[in-house]
């Protein structure tokens, strides 16, 4: 679709304007733009400048370490790369990772719901909301959480609680905020006490309001902004993402589902492990970031958005009441099969928000994340 803004023809006679850093975002990038003399976009292009190489140094490492390894990669998700990384290594040792001790799969759950949570947390209110609150064209200088707090406290305060409370979950399950230990190969390391869940149950009823009502808050931003909200950056893109065998929507195992604009299944319950035998990455010289693509529609027409707009969009249901209600009308605010409007991977993400608080308040009253068997044996 923009391939022809990758790079421009006569460079050296363009302007160059560079947006460095690109502020509030999980991760380093800069942004370049080649403008001509009627300052019209001939190039332009996102950079990911952190080289990480983290393919290359765990080689030859003890494969136990690498859930501990592989999550320093990120501050923010660093529970997902470390529940990537048990689940390699899992099947290691030849266990596969969907049929682990009930507890043990529990727990891995309640775990990444809980880092699920916090990080659409952070996005959402530390990130965007000033943003959204206050506008675009408002005082760059009050768009923080800062300023959040001041003029909206109590969607502020939410904001805060939401994310302290995810962390919190990873913290009882894990040890630690932030890089704890928690996923072994072959299961979990240790189960939640009796103390650590009730203090999680304490709250989670309020925490579960409060998503909720960061949907209501995002459905109205949105719609008081139409048509703008709608047609902004709108992409219409191919979608990648996992759905249990039911179709429903999937964080944690499940197997990958791919549509394209029309809401067409391209690929459907992929095994994660033959990834390779359908996507295939390419490289730039100018970003650190990966290029992947669907083989089957080759490297042009095969590119794909992730995330929460794409598992949104491309799940049959939600397992939990409260968000499914939300899936059905964030999807009959749309006039296609698939929701492409970029903005719209707000209202998504507070949907996943709202599933998580409510599928970590199901977990909480199941007595398996107390005890039983952490580790399969064979």
């Amino acid at each position: 679709m923009y391939e022809h803004l990758e790079t421009a023809e006569n460079r050296d006679s363009l302007k160059r304007v560079v947006v460095d850093p690109v502020s509030r975002v999980e991760g380093h990038g800069k942004v370049t733009l080649l403008l001509d003399e009627n300052n019209k976009v001939q190039q332009a292009r996102l950079h990911i400048v952190e080289f990480r190489g983290f393919e290359r140094f765990i080689q030859g490492r003890p494969y136990w370490e690498l859930p501990v390894l592989v999550q320093r990669l990120c501050g923010i998700c660093p529970v997902s790369h470390h529940l990537a990384a048990a689940k390699a290594i899992d099947q290691l040792v030849g266990v596969d990772p969907a049929n682990l001790p009930v507890s043990a799969d529990k727990l891995r759950r309640l775990l990444h719901f809980g880092q699920v949570l916090q990080s659409h947390a952070l996005h959402f209110f530390h990130l965007s909301s000033p943003d959204l609150l206050f506008g675009f064209e408002s005082d760059i200088g009050k768009r923080n959480i800062i300023a959040v707090l001041g003029a909206y406290p109590d969607i502020g305060v939410q904001g805060v609680k939401l994310r302290k409370y995810g962390q919190e979950v990873i913290r009882m399950v894990s040890g630690k905020r932030i890089h704890g230990t928690g996923a072994i190969a072959g299961g979990m390391n240790k189960a939640l006490n009796t103390a650590e869940r009730d203090t999680l149950l304490a709250d989670i009823d309020q925490i579960v309001a409060w998503a909720a009502d960061s949907v209501a808050l995002i459905k109205k931003v949105h719609c008081a902004n139409l048509p703008y909200y709608d047609e902004f950056a709108t992409i219409r893109s191919n979608y990648l993402g996992l759905i249990k065998p039911d179709g429903a929507l999937e964080l944690y195992h499940g197997g990958i589902r791919a549509k394209n604009a029309s809401g067409e299944t391209i690929a459907d319950h992929v095994d994660y492990c033959r990834y390779n035998d359908y996507i295939h990455e390419e490289v730039r010289s100018w970003s650190y970031m990966k290029f992947p693509y669907l083989l089957s529609l080759g490297k042009e027409n095969g590119w794909y958005r992730v995330g929460p707009l794409a598992r949104v969009n491309n799940c049959d249901y939600i397992n939990t009441p409260l968000a499914e209600a939300a899936r059905v009308e964030f999807k009959a605010h749309g006039t296609e099969a698939m929701v492409h409007s970029t903005l719209a991977f707000h209202w998504a993400r507070l949907i996943e928000l709202l599933h998580c608080a409510e599928s970590i308040k199901t977990l909480l009253h199941d007595p398996d994340i107390l005890g039983g068997e952490l580790v399969a044996h064979g």
